[in-house]
């Protein structure tokens, strides 16, 4: 354990995160498909809310620094050290009281930070500076002339070759200083650059065997590959473009919502038809799309370079270089402009865990068997990642700090962005990565020898960046872990996240699609899956990501519809049940996720719609096709197709917390669980929802508890025929609370609830109920309009934002029974064979609406409060 262990002098070499065990150093299943473990499942009566008392680590005097560019420096002496104080007194401590019997590794690591921000301070001018990485390495404008710098500590001798100097490099002789790094100064030409914009570069060095290479600079912010070449290898590009070709930002940063509401996006992937998308198409078509679904955040994926296109954008070989498949870097920043001058934040899908495998345009290739000091990975067995493939940072190494920071400054202040999505934190955070580990919820997981205190830190560091740069940003950990603090400030002892992806819950979905026909699904275990998150520790909830797109999978409406969407989704025809099921599902699943499962939602681009199938990267077992990598956007335009119905649902979705800011509110109680029923009954904020997942029953006159007494109305309902339903709940209904129970004593109340009223809650509906503000109604003579209404009066815009398009491929049908190696053509021809038909769409026959209509039965008091929840819960 951590507290036998003396705290070292903090030099650069000073503390190291523990070795970890033979048996420990296993690996993830795969980069794509994430163990999703259960997210903290943790004791219970261990205290209740507090209010924080904030730990501020000491503020320290910056200070002139020598050379901006040393790196590990195992000679120095000095020591800063911290006060007692300020390592005794941990805040997050104070959150979590069972956290105490492990302030010895908090102490440890948090005075690990703080002596490794001193150093900054001594040697780099501040961490601020330190990540200014890409103004001193690289290639950069100096007084008459280009210098490069590149660090490259085993090479014996080094040159710098291009199309300026024909791929010659003995003109272009670097030298090498004492801290391992290159660097060269190439003067102006007769006034121009000697290199110039746009032309390919290479850092050609000799390694110890006497052997020349050429590698792509570490540092380069562009990298380009010859098309007409198969397996081609990406050449480095020197992107310094003229003023007059240089994108200059027009909008300014939207302001940090109250939670974000995340559309996560992969730009190559996003053309309906089978090609790669630009950054500049993707702007112009799909961004509308996105605003019109009132989401207020777009999450990109796979912008840094990689490789190889099916990764999904997680091998990266170039961490500087926008993806070169979708444009230029001037096209990317045109993209984050569109999206901020409609009101969009943009978020990057960063990737710091681990790097690409690849030699020869990777940042690999620098590695040529040095130690790791002297590497951007750790050596042996600990530096790769057998079943991902790929190479795993040191995080302790001086100059690995100065890239990986220096990479996130770059990409908030080059490019505008506006936070970060971290990914395979998980394996960040632990030797073991978190291969073959449930993480059950003892404590000891997540603080042991197993623990990368290296990584660890490096992420407090992060994070403590990214906050200063730019305080409104948004960073999300992607950890399946659920390990504590990670979604805490620094200052409290915490890593520092504003989020964390709530990663079990699509995970909980699938098991119920895969594994449970309707009847065995338990209301309490769902209701339980989605509010089991950290006190105070935000969470992002989903219920599909790409994760569950991927090959071998199928997105949520395909598990429900399966085969089905292939013919039986024309409004033109009545809905056959598996469709009217599904597509009411879908709608449920994706709602109850976003409204008890975090503090923020996400959906994947297509899900909100519905998108069928599964997604298939262009690879040799598949023929390289691209026929399952877009983004069928033909069938949500066509409106005869039910697509629409979901589309407009999700929009709805967004909308509801546009107007009440359900998802930012700490109010959210679970009432009830009715297992007999398949009723769920919560609020959240000052809304009502009434879940009803029966297959058959609609309950007239259902009891539901509230809070607040007076009139409530309907705000959403999922069974609203402009939603696909069969508009069985009146709109205009208003429903007044009765007071229950002796006030102010729970136990008398229903289901522990002061008040009640009653609804009529359809089979397989979900319906949201507001309090009307009566003193505004008598006031101004009107009412507060639901969520629906306001919807029906912005159809119109809502179509012009959304132009329809309906794009004709031909093919033949296939085997039906097949359903996992279908191809997408017969969603096509169901176009075509409807699209010279289309007509008045009649209102669902009666045939489809409920077998049975019950009365109200009232269930035994169930409670979840997660305002009144422990730490643990």
């Amino acid at each position: 354990m951590l507290g036998s262990l003396s705290l070292l002098a903090a030099t650069p070499f000073a503390f190291r995160s523990f070795s970890p065990s033979p048996n420990n150093n296993r690996f993830l299943s795969s980069a794509i498909n994430h163990q999703i473990a259960k997210q903290l499942a943790t004791e219970s009566g261990r205290g209740s809310q507090k209010l924080l008392r904030r730990h501020v680590f000491p503020v320290y005097r910056r200070v002139s620094y020598g050379s901006p560019i040393s790196a590990v420096m195992t000679d120095d002496s000095s020591t800063v050290t911290t006060s007692e104080e300020d390592t005794q007194n941990i805040g997050i401590l104070d959150i979590d009281s069972a956290l105490r019997q492990f302030k010895d590794h908090f102490q440890y690591r948090i005075k690990k930070y703080v002596d490794q921000k001193n150093l900054f301070e001594n040697y780099e001018g501040g961490l601020e500076e330190f990540a200014k990485g890409y103004l001193r390495f690289g290639f950069n404008r100096e007084e008459d002339g280009i210098v490069y710098r590149e660090w490259a500590p085993p090479a014996q001798e080094a040159q710098v070759v291009g199309d300026f100097n024909g791929w010659d490099g003995s003109n272009h002789k670097m030298e090498k200083n004492e801290f391992g790094v290159w660097s060269i100064k190439i003067p102006d030409s007769e006034g121009n650059p000697a290199i110039p914009h746009n032309s390919r570069v290479k850092f050609r060095f000799k390694h110890g065997d006497g052997v020349w290479v050429d590698r792509i600079p570490a540092w380069i912010k562009y990298a380009t590959v010859d098309p007409t070449r198969f397996g081609a290898p990406y050449d480095g590009v020197h992107w310094d473009p003229p003023p007059s070709e240089r994108y200059e930002f027009k909008y300014p940063r939207p302001p940090k919502p109250k939670a974000p509401r995340i559309y996560e996006a992969h730009v190559g992937m996003s053309s309906s038809e089978p090609r790669i998308n630009s950054y500049r198409e993707f702007a112009d078509d799909v961004l509308p799309r996105i605003q019109a679904n009132n989401y207020n955040t777009v999450q990109l994926m796979a912008v840094m370079e990689h490789s190889y296109y099916a990764s999904f954008g997680y091998h990266v070989t170039n961490f500087f270089s926008v993806s070169s498949r979708s444009g230029t870097p001037e096209d990317l920043k045109y993209l984050i402009d569109k999206a901020h001058s409609l009101g969009l934040r943009v978020l990057m899908d960063v990737v710091h865990s681990h790097a690409s495998n690849n030699v020869t345009d990777g940042l690999n290739g620098f590695d040529v068997g040095q130690s790791s000091q002297e590497s951007y990975f750790h050596t042996g067995e600990r530096g790769y990642h057998k079943l991902w493939d790929s190479r795993l940072f040191n995080y302790g190494n001086w100059e690995v700090l100065r890239f990986l920071l220096s990479n996130l400054r770059w990409w908030l202040e080059e490019f505008k962005f506006d936070g970060f999505r971290f990914d395979g934190v998980t394996s960040m955070l632990y030797h073991h990565h978190g291969i073959n580990m449930p993480f059950t919820g003892d404590y000891n997981e997540y603080f042991s020898d197993a623990t990368d205190v290296d990584a660890v830190v490096y992420l407090m560091l992060a994070n403590s960046l990214i906050n200063s740069i730019l305080p409104d940003a948004t960073v999300i950990a992607e950890d399946v872990s659920g390990m504590p603090g990670l979604g805490r400030p620094v200052s409290e002892g915490g890593i520092g996240f504003d989020y964390r992806l709530a990663m079990a819950i699509p995970d909980k979905w699938i098991d119920y699609l895969k594994n449970k026909n309707d009847e065995e699904w338990s209301m309490t275990d769902l209701s339980c899956s989605l509010t089991n998150r950290r006190y105070t520790e935000k969470c992002i909830s989903y219920a599909e990501s790409h994760d569950q797109s991927i090959v071998g999978d199928k997105t949520i409406a395909f598990f429900l519809m399966d085969k089905e969407m292939y013919s039986g989704m024309s409004c033109l025809t009545d809905a056959s049940p598996t469709i009217d099921r599904g597509i009411a599902l879908h709608k449920m699943i994706h709602f109850i996720t976003m409204a008890l499962g975090g503090e923020g939602y996400l959906n994947f681009m297509g899900n909100e719609f519905g998108h069928p199938e599964w997604i298939d990267f262009p690879r040799e077992g598949n023929g390289w096709s691209y026929e399952k990598c877009r983004r069928q956007w033909t069938l949500v335009d066509t409106d005869h197709l039910r697509y629409k119905f979901m589309n407009a649902f999700d929009r709805a979705m967004n909308a509801l917390d546009d107007k009440f800011s359900f998802l930012s509110s700490t109010k959210q109680i679970v009432s009830c669980t009715d297992e007999e029923n398949k009723v769920i009954v919560f609020e959240r904020g000052d809304l009502v929802f009434v879940f009803n997942f029966h297959s058959e029953n609609t309950y007239d006159g259902y009891k539901v508890g509230c809070d607040l007494p007076g009139k409530y109305r309907v705000a959403l309902d999922s069974d609203a025929w402009e939603f696909g339903g069969h508009g069985r709940v009146g709109h205009d209904v208003d429903h007044f609370t009765s007071p229950e129970g002796i006030p102010g004593v729970p136990e008398t109340n229903f289901n522990n609830r002061p008040n009640s009223f009653k609804v009529l809650s359809p089979a397989r509906t979900c319906v949201v109920y507001y309090k009307v503000d009566e003193s505004v109604e008598e006031t101004n003579g009107i009412n507060v309009i639901s969520v629906s209404e306001t919807l029906e009066m912005d159809a119109s815009k809502q179509k012009n934002a959304e132009e329809s398009a309906i794009l004709v491929d031909h093919g033949d049908k296939e085997n039906p029974q097949e359903t996992n190696d279908r191809d997408t053509a017969s969603f096509d021809e169901e176009l075509q064979k409807d699209g010279a038909k289309q007509e008045s769409i009649e209102e669902p026959a009666a045939s489809v609406l409920d077998k049975k209509i019950v009365g109200s039965k009232l269930d035994e008091p169930q409670v979840e409060e997660m305002e009144e929840r422990t730490p643990d819960d």
